[in-house]
């Protein structure tokens, strides 16, 4: 279906604070509309009426304000958690300065308090979020919403916050966004801003055009038949509906007038004429195009593969049939992948038995290491998933035209009801070979620093493009993170807008089995080594890949915040050194003074 804004002539755009002397002034210093030029045209709209008040609460009857602490109570570079009575808030200190914001990650809920603050920004302990302590608003992701910022002051040596109830309750802000001039007098295919792709990249694009002021058409279009949403949570949270996991819900894109085509697969780009032509001959026009249509699940190749019961998750009816065939049967999973492991761990206690095929020795053996991988796959065989290493799939048997039995190449037959296929993907790229856009020997689109293609005017992001990562000396490389497509999908929208950003993020996945989280940055990729510091069997550790002198990635489990530690001392652009992770540096993790980490390495 398409999801098709109703008419809106006023435009509404909201321009940060410390940004509205210099964006409503005009030279001659009268307050001045502002202006955005589309295709050379000067288009003017107003800013919304937001006057700058004392008080920015409309309703007295929704603030509350307290007293949470005394003013010595905190030293610089502190962070507590305080209690207003009707909800909570993260009160901070950082260069003598008293800050106070939401205090849960609007990602998944973490508590910031246990994250890392530096200059300027605390980053989520779970999942590496980012959020500047002065204005709430997110700078890294994942996640789409920015925190609510409340007011604090100092009165006789306490320190006071005045606060939203509803802001403490939800914890999350939505950035105010620009809405589109006159949609009544746009062409049904023509668009200024066209992309093809709904998950994190094509929707943080568009968000970010927004929040930018940009009041032009945007159309999103997805071979999906849902709304954006939280793609991991297939693999992770198998039996959630849509819904649950949408991103945004339908009124938001309405609100906002955001485009979205659903069920809309493109086939062709013609970059000249500035066209994309649809599957089923539909054809629209663009100025600036996106193409963030990420990865395509590879899928086997043995007799049998295309038999009833075996699945690729690639949506969330997949996710949701899997789960009902598994329970109380027999599965098994071709492909120790990210996803495949995943699976696994969700259906361990829901299916009668569970069955891993792989055809390395160790999981994740190329990602974590041996020593890593083989701790997670006991933690596996302790729940009743049996492996099957170095082997492959040579033929899947049904019977009565449904899966019975998957034969190896080892010559083993494994009872099984249900197959899941997780044996890795490649890029969605295909209806791009003649169009001109340069694509790699792996069908990547290959982009610079700022998501540009090589034709003018044409960006890609996320899982299907190879970028300059600075952390690996801009070596052209592709992460394929929910993380990274946020970020690539707000760069692609700034530069869209000329703004010459460059992207410059570290990248920071996660994975969740068996209430264990591994938690994961940098990029890894062709480390030579790896430093473990904890307990493996414990599954309490945390693991420094090294290449050379210098570590390039971390892993943890169970010694949060490390990671985000790591994460922030790379992205300030220091270099930590193999030998800065010795034993007794770890004995400062145990204390929680992780200062060696910025104290050292150049």
């Amino acid at each position: 279906f398409w999801v098709v804004p109703a008419v809106e002539v006023k435009i509404e755009v909201v321009i940060p604070e410390k940004e509205r002397s210099k964006e409503e002034m005009s030279p001659n210093g009268k307050a001045s509309p502002l202006i955005y030029k589309v295709n050379g045209t000067a288009r003017h709209y107003h800013l919304e009426e937001h006057p700058i008040a004392s008080n920015p609460y409309h309703n007295p009857k929704d603030v509350v304000e307290a007293s949470v602490c005394h003013v010595k109570d905190l030293e610089n570079g502190q962070m507590r958690e305080v209690d207003l009575g009707c909800g909570k808030a993260l009160l901070i200190k950082e260069s003598g300065e008293f800050h106070a914001v939401g205090h849960k990650c609007p990602h998944y809920g973490a508590p910031l308090v246990k994250g890392v603050l530096s200059k300027g920004r605390v980053r989520c302990p779970w999942h590496g979020a980012c959020f500047n302590i002065s204005t709430g608003d997110i700078e890294d992701f994942p996640g789409l919403d920015s925190l609510p910022r409340f007011q604090v002051k100092i009165e006789k040596e306490k320190v006071y916050i005045r606060a939203s109830k509803q802001a403490l309750q939800t914890q999350r802000r939505t950035k105010m966004m620009a809405k589109c001039i006159s949609l009544s007098n746009y062409n049904l295919s023509s668009t200024n801003v066209l992309i093809i792709g709904a998950g994190a990249a094509g929707l943080v694009c568009a968000e970010t055009l927004r929040q930018e002021g940009f009041s032009d058409r945007i159309v999103m279009c997805t071979m999906d038949r849902h709304l954006p949403y939280d793609r991991p949570k297939l693999s992770k949270s198998m039996d959630s509906h849509p819904e649950q996991i949408a991103l945004r819900p339908k009124e938001f894109f309405c609100t906002y007038d955001i485009e979205v085509l659903t069920e809309m697969k493109v086939a062709a780009v013609d970059v000249k004429s500035k066209i994309a032509v649809f599957k089923d001959g539909f054809k629209m026009e663009y100025n600036k195009l996106l193409i963030a249509t990420g990865n395509m699940p590879k899928t086997l190749s043995c007799k049998g593969k295309e038999m009833e019961n075996v699945f690729n998750i690639r949506t969330p009816e997949d996710a949701n049939r899997v789960v009902k065939l598994a329970t109380s049967k027999n599965v098994v999973i071709v492909g120790a992948s990210f996803l495949g492991m995943e699976v696994a761990a969700y259906l361990a206690e829901r299916a009668h038995s569970v069955s891993l095929v792989e055809l390395e020795h160790v999981p994740f053996k190329k990602f974590f290491g041996e020593r890593v991988g083989r701790a997670v796959m006991k933690m596996f065989e302790n729940n009743r998933v049996k492996f099957y290493m170095q082997t492959e799939v040579s033929e899947l048997r049904e019977q009565e035209g449904k899966l019975k039995e998957v034969v190896l190449k080892s010559g083993k037959v494994l009872r099984a009801d249900v197959c899941v296929v997780g044996v890795g993907a490649v890029p969605a790229t295909g209806f791009l070979k003649q169009s001109g856009i340069n694509i790699d020997s792996k069908g990547f689109i290959v982009v610079n620093k700022m998501m540009q293609t090589n034709i003018p005017g044409v960006f890609a992001a996320g899982d299907a493009v190879t970028f300059p990562l600075a952390l690996r000396n801009n070596k052209k490389v592709n992460v394929p993170h929910w993380q990274m497509a946020h970020m690539h999908g707000r760069i692609a929208a700034l530069n869209m807008l000329a703004h010459g950003t460059e992207i410059s993020t570290v990248p920071y996945l996660w994975t969740a089995m068996f209430g264990k989280s591994i938690r994961y940055a940098g990029h890894g990729e062709g480390f030579d080594d790896v430093v473990i510091q904890g307990d493996l069997d414990e599954l309490k550790f945390v693991a420094f890949y090294t290449k050379s002198d210098e570590v390039v990635a971390v892993a943890s489990i169970n010694y949060d915040p490390i990671v985000s530690k790591v994460a922030e001392v790379l992205a300030a652009g220091r270099t930590i050194r193999k030998r800065d992770v010795d034993a007794v540096a770890f004995l400062s993790f145990r204390t929680g003074d992780m200062s060696w980490l910025t104290g050292k390495g150049s």
